[in-house]
């Protein structure tokens, strides 16, 4: 007959089960920390604390037929502030960029490079041309992407989408895309976030608390 478990033996194996059951551990899971690891820094969501959060998805966005869609984030910003006296860092906002609305994360200088402006039919209203400069960024309005970044919303690109661009504009100017791509990179705004994707983005947003908008 084998002996019974001591008293010491017992607790040991109750605290170890303990243990495994405060930490479990999944296939494929990954502490959030450990997200930096492919490249991509994604350490500003966790600095996103705020009481209200709320993120804005332009990842279809055609800048053409909508180029005031900051609009939204500002009125949260101002409703926020004057209902409830919460500014930032209190709340947090976020704009999703992907596909079409590349441009509005773009600098001036590929809007030139690349005749971003004749490409997405966007026009500039000083020339009533063509842009060949980001109408966007810094226009002196409060919901220009300079104005709206200053209020701390936090901009961010679509990897993947960026490489789709990249080899459409290659084949365009005869260029390698490995070229574009890091010229697109390198023109980014500042401040733009590189995301792995937009859909990732999206859900690591949502995960910390931010509600979802899609103007």
């Amino acid at each position: 007959m084998s002996r019974p478990y001591g008293r010491r033996s017992f607790m040991s194996v109750v605290a170890s089960l303990g243990g495994l059951a405060a930490t479990p551990v999944f296939a494929g899971q990954q502490p959030r920390d450990q997200l930096v690891a492919s490249g991509f820094d994604v350490a500003w969501l966790e600095q996103q604390t705020g009481r209200h959060k709320q993120l804005y998805d332009f990842g279809s966005l055609d800048l053409a037929a909508d180029g005031r869609a900051l609009r939204f984030t500002r009125n949260f910003l101002d409703t926020f502030r004057d209902a409830y006296r919460l500014e930032p860092p209190d709340i947090n906002t976020a704009v999703g960029i992907s596909g079409p609305a590349f441009p509005m994360n773009a600098s001036d200088r590929l809007w030139a490079k690349y005749k971003l402006g004749e490409r997405s039919k966007i026009i500039d209203p000083m020339t009533k041309l063509p842009a060949v400069r980001n109408i966007f960024y810094d226009d002196g309005t409060e919901i220009s992407v300079k104005a709206i970044q200053a209020r701390g919303c936090v901009f961010w690109q679509c990897n993947v989408a960026l490489g789709l661009i990249a080899q459409q504009l290659a084949t365009t100017f005869q260029l390698q895309a490995a070229d574009v791509r890091a010229d697109l990179v390198a023109g980014l705004n500042p401040g733009v976030r590189l995301m792995p994707s937009h859909v990732l983005a999206l859900a690591l947003a949502q995960e910390r608390g931010f509600t979802y908008m899609k103007p």
